[in-house]
């Protein structure tokens, strides 16, 4: 353990039982007796261990010459995240770094119970940690006293002020006592950060880790360039390409994180989706599914995966590129932590490359621009780790060595082999062929024989082809490969299948044929549309009808369509400026041509030749120039 002054035992002995021989360089620096009771402002990645850091920091502050805490009441220290997840998160750690201290601690955080939250706080706590709005909530109904505040923490500030919570911020921080200490830890100093801490700090230390000089120095970056057609068959292959214990693919949209976790799902992938429109419940038991190994893999977006820590993240897949590299950051910082190391793969469209460099230029990171693993390529690496699987060196049970022997007598060592493998890749998803990332989009290859199967809901039971095509894996054992067309129907939706597996499918469904959810599943005789192919081209339009010019539709009447558009009468200086023929008139003709009226009112000759016949003298031209105030003038005879 490095020598610093101002550390605690009982912290420093919750260090060693969690084996930290040396403490990181930001948390040396945060900890330096010479910082005593001084306001921070720390520049520090993801995954430095800032979190730890802040609490040594803040540590004899709030404790003074005592080991322990007394009993609690008004808290001591707040400190606020800009998310659900990392709140919680830092209150954990929080929770075994003071755990020798007595330490009480509560959250406030949105999505939980506001009512659950405030009793906490009315049985007091010394340490509370929660995100802007709610906490702004608790300060408005007074849960939560802030008068014998000794510290404020400001986590991930940059990203704090991003999300829009500068009023809430200013709000908090305005309300706490002068006499604390205010400690912000941001990954960049921006100028909104700058502003901020002008304001609410006093003579702030700046402090700057070692590690922003080399940014993400544990994380390999690599930009894929692939096909636009390709993208998610790039992801399948990377994801079978690295097998990492836990993998994260971020997306843009809630929309993407739906449609993605689907089709790995489809895929025999364990896998979570981590989006906004989940419930806080529903996002705490995705994260502990990955921290237990239910799941390996999480879809996610920026918002909801900021400041999550999963022990276990090696491969960060960017499936959407960033919109500024700023987040390119935040997203890669989930791996390569505490001295790990992981890997970032960009998946870049070809008419993103520019996009990506710039991003990269921006982040100020080194990619290595790799071709996408091919399914060759993820064959290789299936065989080097079931070469290397450490089941060849362990120790063979009694039991089993005797069935083995068994297996050998019936099977012989090849076909017992050769069995072997078949398992092993049954149980990963089979990787996908890619085209060159300049190949124009591949045409729909041929089904192959296949037969049709007829399922007993359709739109009327809301039936969906991205619930009925997992229904159906599920059901007949069958690979996404096996199933090609979903029409779905009013009542009753049709499906077809690779001839070969049909058997397989049907023995899985039995007589019966009964599917999840009460569906039936029966078999058809023929195709239910004629043959698999393109759609027959429209007809031609009849002979007899004739084709209508641009801007004149052609009537029907009894006798048929009729071949001459009507023609509307337009008098002929109007017909002149807009380049249209006029109907020819005889000549001296005045007026109104053919017994109607002209095609403009008070337009032409007309319009003097009618005033004079209806026996009213032709009105007088107005004088020229604007009329004076830009009103009419008033008309004699009236007041």
């Amino acid at each position: 353990m490095s020598e610093t002054p101002i550390l605690i035992r009982p912290l420093a002995d919750a260090l060693a039982e969690r084996g930290y021989a040396v403490l990181t360089p930001v948390q040396e620096a945060v900890t330096r007796a010479e910082h005593g009771g001084a306001d921070l402002l720390v520049s520090a990645q993801t995954g430095s261990g800032k979190t730890v850091g802040f609490g040594l920091a803040i540590a004899p502050t709030l404790l003074g010459d005592e080991e322990r805490f007394g009993p609690a009441g008004a808290p001591f220290a707040l400190v606020i995240a800009p998310t659900r997840e990392l709140a919680l998160q830092v209150k954990r750690e929080l929770a075994w770094l003071y755990a020798g201290t007595g330490a009480a601690l509560a959250s406030c955080v949105g999505g939980m119970d506001m009512r659950d939250e405030r009793r906490a706080l009315d049985r007091g706590a010394h340490i509370v940690v929660g995100t802007p709005g709610r906490l702004r909530d608790h300060i408005q109904r007074g849960s939560l006293d802030m008068t014998a505040m000794r510290a404020v923490v400001l986590d991930e500030a940059d990203e704090m002020l991003d999300l829009g919570f500068r009023e809430d911020l200013e709000f908090i921080l305005g309300g706490a006592p002068e006499t604390r200490r205010t400690l912000m830890f941001s990954a960049t100093v921006p100028k909104a950060i700058a502003t901020l801490a002008q304001r609410y700090q006093k003579d702030a230390v700046r402090i700057t880790s070692g590690g922003e000089r080399s940014q993400h120095a544990d994380i390999e970056y690599r930009a894929m360039q692939v096909a636009a057609h390709d993208v998610e068959h790039a992801i399948v292959n990377v994801l079978r390409f690295y097998e990492a214990q836990n993998a994260i693919v971020f997306c843009n949209t809630r929309a993407t994180v739906n449609r993605l976790t689907t089709r790995l799902s489809n895929r025999s992938f364990s896998v979570v989706a981590l989006s906004g429109e989940l419930s806080q419940s529903e996002r705490t038991h995705a994260l502990q599914a990955m921290r237990d190994g239910r799941a390996r893999v999480c879809v996610a977006t920026d918002v909801a995966a900021r400041g999550i820590d999963l022990p276990n993240l090696e491969l960060v897949i960017h499936a959407e590129l960033p919109s500024n590299g700023e987040t390119l950051l935040h997203r890669s910082g989930r791996t390569g932590r505490a001295g790990r190391k992981g890997v970032s793969a960009l998946i870049v469209p070809k008419n993103a490359r520019r996009k990506a460099e710039g991003l990269l230029r921006f982040a100020k990171v080194t990619a290595e621009w790799v071709d996408a693993p091919s399914a060759e390529a993820v064959r290789l690496k299936d065989e080097e780790r079931l070469l290397s699987d450490p089941v060849w060196t362990e120790a063979v049970a009694e039991g089993d060595a005797a069935f083995a022997a068994r297996l050998l007598d019936l099977h012989g060592p090849e076909r017992i082999a050769a069995a072997f493998v078949k398992a092993w890749r049954d149980r990963h998803s089979a990787p996908e062929e890619l085209a060159a990332a300049d190949a124009p989009p591949r045409a729909a290859e041929a089904f192959g024989p296949s037969r049709w199967f007829a399922i007993s809901v359709g739109r009327a039971d809301r039936a969906e082809p991205r619930w009925i095509l997992p229904m159906l894996c599920r059901a007949g054992n069958l690979g996404r490969e096996d199933v090609g067309a979903i029409r779905v129907q009013e009542t009753e939706t049709f499906v077809e299948v690779l001839a070969a597996r049909a058997p397989t499918l049907l023995a899985a469904a039995g007589a019966s044929g009964k599917l999840e959810g009460g569906a039936v599943l029966r078999a058809l005789d023929a195709p239910p549309f004629g043959p698999r192919g393109p759609a027959p081209k429209p007809e031609p339009r009849p002979a007899e009808r004739p084709e209508a010019k641009p801007g004149k539709r052609p009537e029907k009447t009894p006798d048929g369509w009729q071949t001459k558009p009507k023609t509307r009468h337009i008098a002929p200086d109007v017909a002149a400026d807009h380049g249209l023929l006029a109907e020819p008139q005889a000549p001296g003709a005045k007026g109104k041509p053919s017994g109607k009226k002209p095609h403009r009112k008070g337009t032409g000759p007309a319009t003097k030749a009618t005033s004079a016949k209806a026996g009213k003298p032709p009105r007088k031209p107005a004088k020229p120039g604007p009329r004076k105030g830009g009103m009419a003038p008033p008309r004699r005879g009236r007041s």
